[in-house]
């Protein structure tokens, strides 16, 4: 429910926005702001007014913010909304994402690969989407590697165990 109300609002904010690149940047410093424990319990508190949410959110930006910025925050805060920031923060990602194809995504594995590999592995996901994929390697305790791109819908999963374990099967139903 939250994405589609998000939605809307990403739609209405880049519709009026003269620059979308800089308007989802300062969502994004936003977005990391009101990750913070105490900020998100103020947003989400019913003892504190809309109007005080709305003006620590519009202090945050600043004097030099866009207008249209500036407005969308009003309204956000004037519909009780402003924990939407994060959310249409994620829609705007995804559209300009959309918009240059190119994506972000994540290369999970036990130990981290050099520079060549990720290369090759980031062309190969390329020819295959038609898309320009830029990975960033996470440590974890994983026995292979597992890369995902969310915004494309992919997810790949190379792991030792699984496949030892179709191997298994394999053999079994042969006989």
């Amino acid at each position: 429910m939250e994405e589609l109300i998000a939605k809307r609002y990403a739609t209405a904010l880049s519709s009026a926005s003269k620059d979308v690149a800089s308007t989802a940047s300062v969502l994004n410093v936003l977005t990391e702001a009101i990750a913070s424990e105490e900020i998100a319990t103020v947003l989400t508190s019913p003892i504190i007014p809309a109007e005080k949410k709305t003006e620590m959110i519009l202090a945050a930006l600043g004097n030099e913010a866009e207008s249209n910025l500036v407005n969308f925050i009003k309204i956000l805060g004037e519909n009780k909304r402003l924990d939407l920031i994060p959310a249409i923060s994620r829609v705007l990602n995804a559209e300009l994402q959309k918009a240059s194809n190119k994506y972000e995504g994540v290369l999970k594995s036990s130990k981290k690969l050099d520079k060549d590999e990720l290369k090759k592995l980031e062309d190969t996901l390329g020819k295959y989407t038609g898309a320009s994929i830029t990975l960033k390697q996470e440590k974890s305790d994983l026995d292979g590697l597992r890369v995902s791109v969310d915004d494309l819908g992919i997810e790949v999963n190379f792991s030792k165990q699984r496949v030892k374990e179709q191997l298994i099967d394999f053999i079994k139903k042969s006989l």
